[in-house]
């Protein structure tokens, strides 16, 4: 679907949904309440979405979809580019936009989709089973981090770093150190420092007060030195005196 309030605007993204292959246009509208009422008996994945609306915003607008909704915003103002990525935006568009730049958010959502269903088709049926990633925001998008590549995540703040195996760039997301461990299996990461969360399984070296992941070092607090060491030989690994 599509809403937006200047019809030259709602026209032109209906001509990019109709020459882009893998998308389906269900209907467009010119006010957030109607496509409110519209989502009620026809839900959709995909919302192109203007912000500054009279009446409900686009913003208020994306809190109420459904959760398989998902929104790119498309606005001729950047000062909402924070709230749109807090409420989880595939995309954030400035107006005017170009057909090149509404295809790669709109390729952004098929990816989105096409991996949440291969993890739906791949899971077997236990209720139970552990996550083996997490979808963090970063960029203005939703990135699916696999837990096994975690070595350690740092608190900055607002924000996130979390560091991977292999990768020279950590992923910076918009959320506290303590929200992040909420989402994280219970046992499999271990809290090491008030700004410092480790993947114990990872851990290869340690001297005295940190763990070293080649050049960066890890500082092991009192407050949680005796979990850190728990967690270690849980999993068979004995520090060396």
């Amino acid at each position: 679907m599509i809403v937006d309030d200047e019809p030259l605007a709602l026209e032109l993204l209906e001509k990019y949904v109709e020459a882009t292959p893998f998308l389906r246009l269900q209907g467009s509208y010119g006010s957030a309440l109607a496509v409110l009422e519209a989502l009620r008996g026809c839900p959709v994945d995909l919302l192109f979405c203007d912000i500054q609306m009279p009446g409900l915003n686009g913003i208020e607008l994306s809190r109420l979809l459904p959760a398989g909704t998902r929104v790119v915003f498309t606005t001729a103002f950047d000062t909402y580019a924070v709230e749109g990525f807090r409420v989880n935006a595939v995309d954030y568009l400035l107006k005017p936009v170009t057909y090149a730049e509404f295809l790669t958010a709109a390729r952004r959502a098929l990816e989105w989709f096409e991996l949440k269903g291969g993890q739906e088709a791949a899971a077997p049926p236990l209720a139970d089973k552990a996550p083996c990633s997490i979808l963090v925001k970063t960029e203005y998008r939703r990135q699916q981090i696999a837990l096994d590549s975690i070595l350690y995540i740092s608190g900055l703040k607002d924000y996130v770093k979390i560091c991977l195996e292999g990768e020279a760039r950590p992923v910076l997301s918009l959320m506290s150190l303590k929200s992040l461990e909420g989402l994280l299996p219970a046992g499999r990461f271990v809290r090491v420092h008030r700004s410092y969360i480790v993947q114990p399984s990872k851990v290869r070296v340690f001297e005295r007060n940190h763990i070293v992941f080649g050049k960066e070092r890890i500082p092991i607090s009192d407050n949680y030195r005796q979990a850190f060491f728990d967690a270690l030989s849980a999993q068979a690994i004995v520090p060396q005196e």
